[in-house]
């Protein structure tokens, strides 16, 4: 999939209570495709601990460019570049 599902935006910081509402939300996340991005954050506001987790969609594998040529009689590549 080359776009995120549901015209959601390739990056996202999902944030709120260190709760498992906040959990299930990252794991809906994972589950979707996304990958995590960094360490979460944690802040304490009013005794309660608030957690913060950027999640990014995968860019497309790049492709790797080889130069050179097939060396007779074997299937390896000879002269990358």
């Amino acid at each position: 999939m080359a776009k995120p599902p549901n015209d959601l935006p390739r990056y996202r910081v999902l944030t709120g209570p260190d709760d498992e509402a906040f959990c299930r939300r990252v794991s809906e996340a994972l589950d979707l495709g996304y990958v995590l991005h960094g360490s979460p954050g944690v802040a304490v506001s009013g005794g309660q601990a608030i957690v913060a987790q950027a999640v990014v969609w995968p860019e497309p594998a790049a492709r790797e460019h080889v130069v050179g040529f097939v060396s007779p009689g074997t299937s390896s590549i000879v002269g990358r570049g």
